[in-house]
């Protein structure tokens, strides 16, 4: 994303902590003497509004949607086979924890292929299913904005793409 772009009302846009988000306004408030620029973003999952200064959007990690090119390249690692991993998983754990907070779709789509498991194969345990839940949560609502369906479709079509049924359109 271009360093110099304006988020403006109706752009979808993705906070690193809390996912998908709709730029609602911009407006100028005072504080302290100074004019602030702020950003108005709902996020609808959470039922939250939250304001942030527009000069500093970039470098608290605020970030367009993914383009239609960069959720291909998610689905070509969503389709990839999972990395047998001989780590700690109190390591893995942290590493996957950073990638979800990292809100990048392809760290995403890295967490979620590695902890995908079949549900008629093998179980997930608690942990394991809290992680893959989150890394869902923050991937599939982009998903949908993205291709403009529901998030229940885009999860079921990103689980597609794990058990390797999706279709090529």
């Amino acid at each position: 994303m271009s360093k110099d772009y304006t988020f403006n009302p109706g752009d979808f846009v993705v906070y690193p902590a809390h996912g998908v988000g709709q730029v609602t306004e911009r407006q100028t408030t005072t504080v302290a003497g100074q004019n602030l620029d702020l950003l108005a973003i709902h996020f609808t999952k959470d039922k939250m509004t939250m304001k942030i200064p527009s000069n500093q959007a970039l470098d608290k990690g605020l970030r367009q949607v993914a383009t239609p090119v960069m959720m291909e390249t998610v689905e070509k690692v969503l389709r990839k086979k999972a990395k047998a991993k001989r780590v700690q998983w109190s390591k893995r754990s942290a590493e996957y924890t950073t990638k979800i907070g990292s809100g990048d779709p392809v760290a995403l789509a890295e967490v979620i292929r590695e902890l995908y498991k079949d549900p008629a194969i093998a179980t997930q345990t608690y942990s394991e299913r809290q992680l893959y839940e989150k890394a869902m949560g923050r991937l599939a609502p982009e998903y949908a904005v993205i291709h403009g369906i529901p998030e229940a479709e885009a999860q079921a079509k990103i689980e597609a793409c794990l058990a390797g049924t999706d279709s090529a359109e």
